[in-house]
């Protein structure tokens, strides 16, 4: 499957709407100058309080490195945006980028490496997203406004068409089948292999590889930019996240 933007974008998105679970698609980004583009890849549910949890790549000037842009949006709240830099050249060959989410937590995969974990607080006041089924969406859109250096850096449009290409996306996840999902997905049974204790919480050698990544290759983090939140920061930026 490919993905080709020509002049404003395109996208895809699954027939169904899911609760939990894990979706997994191999992605090949767009090679060359493929500054001022953006490939997402996120699950999201619709209306004004929707809940969404995004994958984004911001294209870059040749030989850049991709920023991946994570962000969670819950009962229509965004503004939790993680950056990072890959260890590897995303546009030569297909890698593998998973959301695992269940009842708990939300992992963000690349490569089965935990790159960002996000707890469920909801018993602390935060908002979390676990009553609203969400279907995959993809696309590949003109972002030059954003994207690459704030906005700085424009498309190229001789360099056309931008190309992201997906391979075996794999939904191992809850169907949601309406408001009865909400307590049947969650339910802790072995069909919801997701609620079992074993992804309750990052193993040990997860947790070194999380550290790793945001040691090495985390370039923002909403909940350390005090001057654009005047100080006062997020509930769960001062809770464990893993």
């Amino acid at each position: 499957m490919e993905l080709h933007l020509l002049i404003a974008g395109s996208g895809i998105q699954s027939k169904r709407a899911f609760l939990f679970g894990s979706i997994e698609m191999l992605i090949k980004l767009v090679p060359g100058n493929s500054a001022g583009t953006v490939t997402a890849y996120y699950l999201s549910s619709t209306g004004a309080k929707h809940d969404e949890i995004d994958f984004e790549f911001l294209g870059n000037s040749t030989g850049e490195p991709y920023t991946v842009h994570t962000n969670i949006y819950t009962q229509g709240q965004g503004n939790r945006e993680q950056q990072f830099k890959l260890w590897f050249d995303p546009t030569a060959n297909y890698h593998n980028y998973t959301i695992h989410w269940n009842p708990t937590e939300i992992v963000w995969y690349v490569d089965s490496v935990p790159i960002r974990v996000f707890r469920n607080y909801e018993s602390e006041g935060v908002a979390y997203p676990n009553k609203q089924g969400m279907r995959v969406y993809s696309s590949l859109w003109n972002a030059d406004n954003w994207a690459t250096r704030g906005g700085l850096v424009k498309i190229d449009w001789t360099s056309a068409p931008f190309v992201a290409n997906y391979r075996s996306f794999r939904a191992r996840a809850c169907k949601w089948n309406g408001p009865v999902s909400i307590s049947q997905c969650a339910l802790p049974i072995r069909a919801n292999w997701w609620t079992s204790p074993v992804y309750k919480q990052l193993s040990f050698s997860q947790q070194g590889q999380l550290k790793w990544v945001r040691d090495n290759y985390m370039i923002y983090n909403y909940c350390t930019d005090f001057k654009r939140f005047n100080g006062q920061m997020a509930p769960e930026c001062s809770k464990p996240q893993f």
